[in-house]
């Protein structure tokens, strides 16, 4: 005879009931101390998610880091980090988790100081609504802007202003009023389908969970009330089927399946799939989770789809549906929000993650920065640090995608820098460019091998690098005359020379050395693909740009020379007298004096004319590309 245990069936309708409630997830964000850490706290507090340890712990803390005198701060159940606590404010994105019995939720605090953008998007990019605090004494801010555009910018759609602190000002109504209608007017330019404003005092409890007394005037919803009963977002299920494969799983020669995240859609086996960018098409056999067989997978779910035939797909590759797919493009428009503090340029590479593609990157252009207090846009050739603008991109190969709009997952990137690993900048798909369906790459009857041949050797770059005054030039101009003494066909780019002619558009901001090497290297490219070794003569000072340049080539094809003369020794010859002038503040953004040359790092020769002559460093630099082109007869 079976035994009941009444306490086990309660804890099994528990569970059943907290698995049935929805999710919500929702940010808080506004200027500094408008009292979103506060809030948080205080919900977590009245909803009664935090144990009696905890409360008896933030007594403890509230006397030592608190601000509130002898009562609760509530603003430290969030401030975790030791920082914050000291100063007063939220440096990082806080997540909490809690719930009541009509839903659960995840809300992220995020920073209000302008230096930590970077971490409100970071905190704003997964959720389906925006709480945006605004201290009833300050009004609108130009962070309250900011951050009200970029929730814009990242898709939100609902957003809550909580007009805080309404204590402080006697809970006037023409006060919240007027706060109300003057963010109104601002978001009108925005993306926003719904604002709802409500009136509280973290602080005090007003309008938190319970109705306010002060506030009769106010016929809306609580704050929690709002939480509780706003619809969420609508999944992606509805969308066509899209999942980027992560990688390919081969435990043993008799399976082969491709696994990864369902960023969109529902899948079943015998639906057809195809493969981008190849385009390829197959039917879908099974679906694998661990030791099961899934009759479908939805949006979210992690899952192995095996084929009914064998495919060429890889990790960055997409599978779609077969009868609807996403487009396929190398070329972008996008909006960024710059998060790096090394500037951005057009023509510098970067690492770009699209989904589980990982591929090359260049900012083709800069079309306009934006102006979050006016909306308005500038023009600008750079991006600094929380800066949002609208640029183009150009990838080295194509990828599969969608607009940010339509499927966020699919439209979503980031930028790395190529040398910190650090995320440069987060942006989102607005377009393809219509040039990257209208250009193709023509195919040549004449081929880089025959060339060569004609040549009798190779191609290849002498990639020349150093301060002004090292001796590039010199060494260059020795080096050419040799190698065309034993027959190769040779062509010298000085840096001087090129900007009286290609470049003589450019001046010598960072910007325009970015773009001074870019154009550089693309001409350097062309001649090798014509079978001529080229010798570049250039300062070319950061490492970016020359990592750019060899990237552009095939293996063995770019050799980098760092003709490390001490800048002293540089100083001292100073044949154009221009280190006179950059001392004498004549010349703006000299390298060396008063802007940065980055050494390069594992540069293939390395050498010093204070130590050996330029003609005996060209003699030596001869011998060894001779060898190197491996010459016929």
């Amino acid at each position: 005879m079976a035994i009941s245990n009444p306490s086990l069936t309660h804890i099994d309708q528990f569970l059943q009931q907290q698995n049935d409630l929805d999710l919500l997830r929702f940010i808080t964000c506004g200027s500094v101390d408008d009292g979103k850490s506060t809030l948080i706290g205080r919900l977590l507090f009245e909803a009664k998610c935090i144990f009696d340890d905890q409360v008896s712990s933030l007594q403890n803390e509230s006397a030592t880091y608190g601000t509130q005198g002898s009562n609760i701060d509530y603003a430290l159940l969030v401030d975790g980090l030791a920082a914050e606590r000291e100063q007063g404010i939220t440096i990082d994105v806080a997540y909490r988790f809690f719930n009541t019995d009509k839903r659960k939720f995840i809300v992220a605090d995020t920073p209000g100081h302008e230096q930590y953008t970077r971490n409100m998007v970071t905190g704003a990019s997964t959720t389906d609504l925006a709480v945006i605090l605004i201290d009833a004494r300050k009004g609108v801010l130009e962070q309250t802007k900011r951050h009200a555009f970029i929730c814009s910018l990242l898709g939100i759609k609902q957003v809550m202003l909580a007009v805080n602190k309404m204590d402080l000002v006697d809970y006037k109504q023409d006060t919240f009023v007027a706060i109300e209608q003057e963010f109104a007017e601002f978001s009108k330019q925005l993306k926003f389908e719904k604002i709802t404003s409500i009136p509280a005092s973290a602080l005090k409890g007003d309008n938190i969970i319970a109705r306010s007394s002060h506030m009769p005037w106010f016929k809306g919803p609580t704050l929690m009330a709002f939480l509780e009963t706003v619809p969420t977002a609508k999944g992606l299920e509805q969308h066509a089927f899209r999942m980027p494969v992560q990688w390919v799983n081969r435990p043993h020669l008799d399976f082969r399946g491709f696994s990864g995240t369902i960023a969109a859609g529902v899948i079943a086996p015998e639906d057809e799939i195809r493969i981008l960018p190849a385009g390829s098409i197959a039917k879908v056999k099974d679906i694998v989770l661990f030791d099961q067989h899934l009759p479908n997978a939805r949006a979210s779910q992690a899952v192995t789809i095996t084929l009914d035939r064998e495919v060429d797909a890889s990790r960055g590759d997409m599978l779609v549906a077969a009868q609807d797919p996403c487009q396929v493009s190398d070329q972008f428009e996008v909006e960024l929000v710059w998060m790096n503090q090394e500037q951005g340029f057009t023509g510098r590479s970067y690492g770009l993650q699209i989904g589980t593609n990982w591929v090359n990157a260049q900012i083709t252009d800069i079309k306009h920065t934006i102006n979050v207090n006016t909306l308005e846009q500038n023009a600008a050739r750079s991006l600094g640090l929380n800066d949002i603008a609208v640029v183009k991109l150009s990838l080295d190969k194509a990828v599969a995608f969608e607009a940010f709009p339509d499927c966020q997952p699919l439209g979503s990137l980031i930028l790395v820098d190529r040398f910190s690993n650090a995320t440069a900048a987060a942006g989102m798909i607005t377009h393809a460019l219509r040039r990257s369906s209208n250009v193709h790459k023509q195919d040549l009857t004449v081929s880089k091998t025959a060339r060569n041949q004609l040549n009798s050797h190779s191609g290849k770059v002498l990639w020349l690098t150093g301060l002004s005054g090292s001796g590039k030039s010199t060494i260059a101009n020795l080096l050419e005359q040799k190698l065309h003494q034993q027959g190769i066909r040779t062509y010298l780019l000085d840096g001087d020379n090129v900007r009286h002619g290609l470049n003589k558009d450019l001046g010598f901001t960072e910007a325009d050395r970015v773009e001074n090497i870019r154009r550089i290297t693309e001409v350097a490219h062309l001649m090798v693909d014509a079978g001529l070794v080229v010798i570049t003569a250039f300062i070319s000072p950061f490492r970016a740009e020359r990592h750019a340049a060899k990237a552009r080539f095939e293996e063995g094809e770019f050799v980098e020379i760092f003709v490390n003369t001490p800048l002293e020794v540089a100083e001292q010859r100073d044949p154009k007298g221009l280190y006179k002038k950059a001392r004498r503040g004549e010349i703006p953004n000299f390298t060396g004096i008063n802007s940065p040359y980055e050494p390069p790092i594992d540069a293939d020769f390395e050498v010093d004319t204070s130590i050996l002559s330029a003609e005996r460093i060209a003699e030596q630099l001869m011998q060894q590309v001779i060898t190197d082109l491996k010459l016929k007869g």
